[in-house]
């Protein structure tokens, strides 16, 4: 009767254990299916600055933070308000280097000399007779040459908002665009330090406009996963691999 209820007992942590692994099987692939692009909280947008209500019966028409101007261009100035950056991003390196090593060393210790005749001695086990003379050379070689050339393209245009208006005037941004495709997702980061001068009458600037930028292009999904290393080949070509 023991021997039956402990493999009932058996049975039953099995069959808990298959139930979790299928549990488990089915979250990953439910969550392999949802494919909407995440947010980046780094890159959130940011909300307008609440205007405070205007006084009341100070007899004035103007009214701070209100104000909206008929005969100019609307350009970003305010946090909350939209600017459009044009990602105009062209960047070109070379860089070559080559060195070489080469040391070589001899050394010979003369038979010694005992009232001018040389030394030497028999062996008992071999025929003729051996000198103390030595002698020893060594050479050492290098030689390596290596070069990297890269040249990197972005453009494409996205828009941003004012997070920060600093005490010069200056305009801190940030924005982030999501694009969810088949296969993967897509997203474009962008956030720096702008100044309103550099603010075109369309309300746009270039990225290379943009002080201490932040630009990010960077994938998710089957597509940018079928382009990355292995974790075996990256160890190969690590500083662990000695070889």
């Amino acid at each position: 009767m023991m021997h039956s209820q402990t493999e009932t007992d058996v049975y039953r942590v099995g069959f808990g254990l298959r139930t979790l692994l299928l549990l488990a099987i089915a979250a990953a692939l439910l969550g392999g299916c949802n494919s909407t692009p995440k947010r980046d909280p780094e890159f959130a947008s940011a909300l307008p600055v609440e205007i405070p209500a205007p006084p009341q019966g100070n007899g004035a028409i103007f009214q701070a933070g209100y104000q909206r101007s008929w005969f100019e261009n609307v350009i970003a100035r305010r946090v909350g308000d939209v600017l459009l950056v044009n990602l105009v991003e062209d960047t070109e390196a070379s860089q070559t280097n080559e060195g070489s090593v080469d040391k070589s060393s001899s050394t010979e210790i003369a038979s010694p000399t005992f009232f001018g005749r040389g030394i030497s001695f028999d062996l008992p086990f071999a025929s003729g007779n051996y000198d103390l003379s030595q002698s020893l050379s060594s050479n050492t070689s290098f030689s390596g040459d290596g070069g990297n050339t890269q040249n990197n393209e972005f453009s494409g245009s996205i828009s941003v908002t004012v997070t920060e208006v600093l005490a010069n005037g200056y305009l801190k941004v940030r924005g982030e665009k999501r694009i969810g495709m088949t296969g993967g997702n897509e997203y474009i980061r962008v956030s720096g330090t702008i100044r309103p001068e550099d603010i075109s009458d369309r309300n746009s600037v270039d990225s290379t406009r943009i002080a201490d930028a932040t630009l990010a292009y960077v994938g998710e999904g089957q597509v940018s996963d079928a382009s990355k290393m292995g974790w075996l080949a990256k160890f190969f070509i690590s500083v662990v691999w000695p070889f």
